[in-house]
């Protein structure tokens, strides 16, 4: 069963990506994601690493900043892979139906996405029902990014 809401999740997770493009929690100025973090390295070193603004890409007009000419070109193959999931927004603000910034210390890689909260105490209560708070979110952030567009 855990399989089935596993897969159920990541196949919402993938048809909602196309989303994000639309809303990004992003420096409204200098359009950079992510609080300049590297988005590569959550993944490959598992551990939040600040970007160089001189290595840099772009994707769906917003700026992402790299730790390495390698993470770029990581990204530039498989940008999706990469992208925190809701933009970039708080995961539980998502889940209750609002967009909430975040803390990047409480980043967690979830089924291979890269997962934001406001804070760690949020995370904490994230957590206690994550399959069901993933659920809500994911019902809510297709209303989020249409109520949201510029």
């Amino acid at each position: 069963m855990k399989r089935v809401i596993t897969f159920l999740v990541g196949l919402v997770l993938a048809a909602n990506l196309a989303l994000a493009g639309d809303l990004v929690n992003a420096d409204a100025h200098s359009k950079i994601a992510l609080q300049g973090y590297d988005p590569v390295a959550f993944h490959t070193i598992g551990k939040a690493t600040k970007g160089n603004p001189a290595i840099a890409a772009e994707y769906h007009g917003y700026k992402y900043l790299f730790a390495s000419a390698e993470n770029k070109a990581t990204f530039e193959k498989q940008p999706e892979k990469y992208l925190p999931i809701y933009g970039g927004y708080c995961a539980y603000g998502v889940s209750i139906g609002q967009l909430f910034p975040v803390e990047i210390d409480t980043w967690e890689i979830v089924d291979g996405r890269l997962v934001l909260q406001y804070n760690q105490d949020i995370k904490r209560e994230f957590a206690k029902h994550k399959e069901v708070n993933f659920h809500k979110a994911e019902t809510n952030w297709p209303k989020l990014v249409k109520s949201n567009k510029k």
